[in-house]
């Protein structure tokens, strides 16, 4: 039995909508704000991870390494032999236990040599598993080439595979695995905060009134207008205008100050999932819903059919004509059929004739019958007055009997009709 409904039907994700909705605290709605950290909306400009990629060669597997096809392997591993001193040919060697991986790491942006970093291993090739390997020393480079770092040691795998074939089993990925603390940087890297001028802060979420209470914040603190308003991104600080004895503790004072944010009425919907993420202040205005379930039913079903006509039967086919054998032609009508098998003179047992065998046929077939359904529930109409919230339209939509899908399509049914006061984004 299958079915094809119009509208999809998820009552658990509605459930789980009322649930959220449920969480919400009473005042929620009168008091939007909330206080947060400048550290944490903001950014320091120039102050970031840079990334590191890099290629090498991961041995002692249990041959689950690259098979010959991949040729790379093989020809990296000579090389490594090489530089050694031991020569090989690329063309005579086939090992099971080495696979090609490319190493990521993020260097942080006052790594000094000698820092440890994580790094992550990723297969190339085809190797089935990088569980019990070891990475050998590779070089990680950045963006413009240069070697920042170096990686090496045993991976860490957050996967394992039992078995083998339709017996086995394999629990999350075997070729991604991972060695904590096992790049060196190599390369200084950190950033001279000395010679900024100004220090710029980039919102990690732009908006024109969280900058402007940022600049507001860092100005009542110092007492005079240090801090403006760029952009919905960015508010520069000025160093020589805070007067601050080091730009360090200019970064920390600014960035450990407080500061009320508003929750933005913004929906987030999952079409994919039917997850669906409301913000808290998320308002309505008078909007009328009318809501109808209508669903198709198509089922199959098989029955056994005789075939008419069907049952045992004969087939006769010519047989070989020895060199013995009546020189007629086959078929000829004044050549009798040698049933037995017997040849003419001189060559018994390879004459001409036919031979007659019985065939057996499917007597009966499975017949497939498909029967349609159709369900037209009655339509069911939800009224919201002015200022309405997320949760009264969440525990409206649910009393009409609506599921997450549902919820998805009438949102930007709202949306479209001006009706929703908020931002609505569908991913």
């Amino acid at each position: 039995m299958s079915k094809f409904p119009v509208r999809s039907r998820l009552a658990c994700l509605t459930l789980a909508l009322a649930a959220l909705a449920a969480m919400v605290p009473q005042g929620f709605a009168d008091t939007p704000n909330r206080r947060v950290l400048i550290r944490d909306i903001t950014s320091v400009e120039g102050v970031r991870d840079n990334m590191l990629v890099g290629y090498g060669l991961v041995v002692g597997l249990n041959r689950t390494g690259d098979t010959q096809q991949t040729f790379f392997t093989v020809q990296t591993l000579a090389n490594a032999m090489q530089k050694m001193g031991v020569l090989i040919s690329p063309a005579q060697v086939t090992v099971k236990n080495v696979a090609a991986v490319f190493i990521t790491a993020k260097l942080p942006p006052f790594a000094r040599p000698g820092a440890t970093l994580d790094v992550t291993v990723s297969s190339v090739g085809d190797a089935k598993s990088l569980v019990g390997g070891v990475l050998l020393m590779s070089a990680l480079h950045g963006p413009d080439g240069q070697i920042y770092a170096e990686a090496q040691g045993p991976l860490v795998m957050g996967g394992y595979v039992a078995g083998s074939g339709s017996n086995g089993k394999e629990v999350n990925s075997t070729t991604v695995g991972s060695i904590p603390n096992g790049g060196l940087v190599e390369r200084d890297t950190s950033v001279d905060l000395h010679g900024f001028k100004t220090v710029s802060l980039l919102l990690r979420n732009p908006d024109f009134t969280t900058a402007k209470r940022i600049a507001d914040a860092v100005n009542e603190d110092f007492h005079k207008p240090v801090a403006s308003v760029l952009d919905a991104t960015r508010v520069d600080v000025n160093v020589a205008d805070a007067a601050a004895s080091s730009v360090p503790l200019l970064i920390s004072r600014v960035q450990n100050l407080s500061l009320s944010v508003s929750t933005p009425a913004k929906i987030v919907i999952n079409e994919r999932t039917g997850t669906i993420v409301l913000g808290g202040d998320v308002k309505l205005t008078p909007v009328s819903v009318i809501h109808g379930n209508l669903s198709i039913e198509v089922s199959t079903t098989y029955t056994v059919a005789p075939i008419p006509g069907a049952g045992s039967g004969f087939i006769e086919r010519e047989r070989d004509r020895g060199p013995g054998g009546p020189q007629n032609a086959p078929g000829n009508p004044n050549e009798p059929s040698n049933p037995a098998g017997q040849g003419g003179q001189g060559g018994q047992g390879q004459g001409g004739g036919f031979d007659r065998s019985v065939v057996s046929t499917p007597t009966a077939t499975l017949v497939p019958q498909t029967t349609v359904a159709v369900n037209d529930a009655p339509a069911q109409t939800m009224r919201l007055d002015e200022g309405a919230n997320v949760e009264e339209l969440v525990n409206g939509l649910h009393a009409i009997g609506t599921t997450a899908r549902d919820v998805v399509a009438i949102l930007q049914a709202i949306k479209a009709e001006g009706g929703l006061q908020a931002d609505l984004e569908v991913q």
